[in-house]
């Protein structure tokens, strides 16, 4: 859908505007009054209401209007400063006075039409926030990063240009910045308290993540969605690169989302971006860490409701994770879901619930409304069979980090984890075609081209909450080659289909109010199927051993020579369920997931020095 929305449903539930100017321009609902007695005992008890903003402005008569807001940099070279293109839909009210917060959506993906879609991305507030905060005295912002849809500049795929670009939109509705409409006059955000809330999927949420660790004043909350928090781990493995994400990625994502003008004004930029990408070994080079925003969460002033897939292989688990890692380290105020599906947005999987968090959420963080949102709890969790839980921390503080020591072939085991350390070592050889499928099979068989460790059966139902990580002694034949690890649940159980949608599909598919309302469109509950299975992956990550001692610069292995090694999985909250064993598959290549190095050849792992470390509540198994 095309262009902006004009008179919805929703607006059956608004009041004559005109009434409210004459009373408090936003309404909220007002705490019960208990009669006291003479004695001061409360004659009644009744529950007080929650404070919430109230529909009470007109949507249809909204104010709609687009501004060019000047950035602080010329992206382009054209010796003029890059102006970014922003759609705004704010109450009438706001042009004789009411100042209202600002909800932005910042994006590359406005108007974006190009060899690669089939369909042109929607300008003019196709989802259902302009619908549903507009009556209730917010200002929605749809705001085009440099280089895309109508703003000037070049694209760069995460770099400090992609940050600038919208930062200068917050600055603006703090009075720190000019904009202009088309005809060149200047304009001014007279309308707006300064108070801004960004909020988005995919690279609309990784944008509020950028912004905020510029730790830019004006900026209350964010609400990053399946966001990218580091570039390099997005495209990258620990020195080895994911599979999607192959040759010269970051210009081949800048060109894909720059506009008609960009494309051509930006040639040696975006090929510089494929230059500077070092495909040749995919280390983390200067390049990359300007595009990781973990270092700056110091910086954050913002609160944070961040919301991740645990199966978004897209976005990997780990973006959130170590995201929220460094949030939780600088006392950021915070809230997480953590749902089973992939790259979705949460209103695909709990729609009225999502609704109701927001709201709240935004009404505390830009209204400064006391509504409980942050006494409720920080963590909603989903389960793979669709249910909720929630927690009053994650990860949760009773999850202790559990050694699990690699061990040989025992009783019915291919290799053992568990408490004692063990002499000796196993070898494999890598098969650059073998599945995660075929390496995990069978714990009970040697296999030539895996390695398998596995638990005795847990008495008890195990959770695990936070990141698992691995630590092997290992000795290549080759001066080359990435060693992946499997968390796998090793038991008879269900595995359920998971949603997954691409940011076209995202941004494209029909999303109204009514649609959140009446779980129709975007909010649809999906068709799901379960499938009986004995072994399910809890979690995966990989490593290139060239890269055992820094990520910044990768040394060829001496073959032969023993490499300690040590890398995260990516993070994730899982239960073990009572009976299964808990299970860990060491492979070199696994083609599904990273590059394939075709020079790893054997690998052979030091029993003694080898070793699983994973949070469980309770700290035991």
């Amino acid at each position: 859908m095309v262009g902006p929305k004009f008179g919805r449903a929703a607006s059956n539930s608004l009041v004559d505007s005109r009434k409210t100017t004459r009373r408090l321009r936003i309404a909220v609902t007002t705490a019960s009054i208990v009669a006291v007695a003479a004695t001061g005992v409360p004659v009644s008890a009744a529950p007080q209401a929650v404070p919430e903003t109230k529909p009470i402005y007109s949507y249809q008569n909204a104010i709609r209007e687009d501004v060019y807001v000047e950035a602080p940099m010329d992206s382009d070279n054209d010796g003029k400063p890059d102006r970014i293109a922003i759609q705004i839909m704010r109450p009438k009210e706001t042009g004789t006075g009411l100042k209202t917060p600002v909800i932005m959506e910042p994006s590359p993906y406005y108007g974006l039409v190009n060899a690669r879609t089939d369909r042109q991305m929607p300008v003019g507030f196709d989802g259902w926030y302009d619908e549903f905060f507009v009556p209730r005295g917010y200002t929605v912002i749809e705001a085009e990063m440099q280089g895309t849809s109508r703003s000037q500049g070049c694209p760069t795929t995460g770099g400090p240009e992609d940050t600038i670009s919208i930062k200068a939109v917050v600055d603006w509705l703090n009075g720190r910045a000019k904009a202009y409409y088309a005809n060149g006059s200047e304009t001014v955000a007279s309308w707006s308290t300064g108070a801004v809330g960004m909020a988005g999927v995919s690279y609309n949420g990784t944008l509020p993540n950028a912004v905020a660790a510029t730790g830019v004043e004006g900026l209350k909350t964010i609400v990053p969605i399946a966001a990218i928090s580091s570039w390099y781990d997005y495209a990258r493995a620990t020195g080895i690169g994911y599979t999607e994400w192959g040759h010269r990625y970051p210009e081949f994502l800048a060109k894909w989302v720059a506009s008609s003008p960009a494309l051509t004004q930006c040639a040696d930029t975006l090929k510089a971006l494929g230059d500077n990408a070092a495909d040749d070994t995919s280390d983390y080079t200067p390049f990359w860490a300007t595009r990781n925003y973990r270092p700056d969460a110091g910086k954050v002033k913002a609160s944070v409701l961040l919301v991740h897939g645990m199966e978004d292989w897209n976005v990997k688990p780990g973006q959130g994770v170590l995201w929220w890692d460094q949030l939780q380290k600088h006392g950021v105020p915070r809230k997480i879901w953590l749902h089973r599906d992939g790259h979705i947005d949460p209103v695909q999987t709990r729609s009225r619930e999502w609704k109701r968090q927001l709201h709240r959420w935004m009404d505390h963080w830009l209204f400064g409304m006391d509504n409980g949102i942050m006494k409720e709890p920080m963590a909603d969790i989903q389960r793979p069979n669709g249910t909720w839980e929630t927690h009053r921390s994650w990860p949760d503080t009773a999850a202790r980090t559990t050694r699990l020591n690699f061990g040989p072939a025992g009783s019915g085991v291919a290799g053992t984890l568990g408490e004692r350390r063990a002499t000796g070592t196993q070898s494999f050889t890598d098969k650059s075609t073998q599945t995660e499928k075929t390496a995990m099979a069978d714990y009970a068989v040697t296999a030539p081209n895996r390695l398998v460790y596995v638990t005795k059966p847990v008495a008890g139902d195990v959770r695990m909450s936070g990141t698992s990580r691995v630590n092997v002694t290992v000795q290549s034949n080759t001066t080359s080659a990435p060693l992946t690890a499997l968390l796998v649940d090793y038991g008879p159980g269900t595995e359920y289909s998971v949603a997954d949608f691409t940011p076209i599909e995202l941004m494209t598919q029909k999303c109204d109010l009514v649609d959140v309302d009446q779980q129709t469109g975007c909010a649809e509950p999906r068709a799901e199927r379960a499938m009986p299975v004995t072994a399910k992956v809890i979690t995966r990550g990989a490593i290139d051993l060239k890269n055992h001692s820094s990520m910044a610069v990768g040394t060829p292995l001496v073959p032969g020579r023993k490499y300690q090694v040590s890398w995260e999985l990516h993070g994730k909250d899982y239960v073990v369920p009572a009976g299964h064993r808990i299970g860990l598959v060491l492979m070199a290549n696994n083609k599904n997931y990273i590059q394939v190095d075709t020079s790893a050849k054997a690998l052979t792992v030091q029993l003694d020095a080898s070793s699983l470390d994973i949070p469980v509540v309770g700290g035991r198994i």
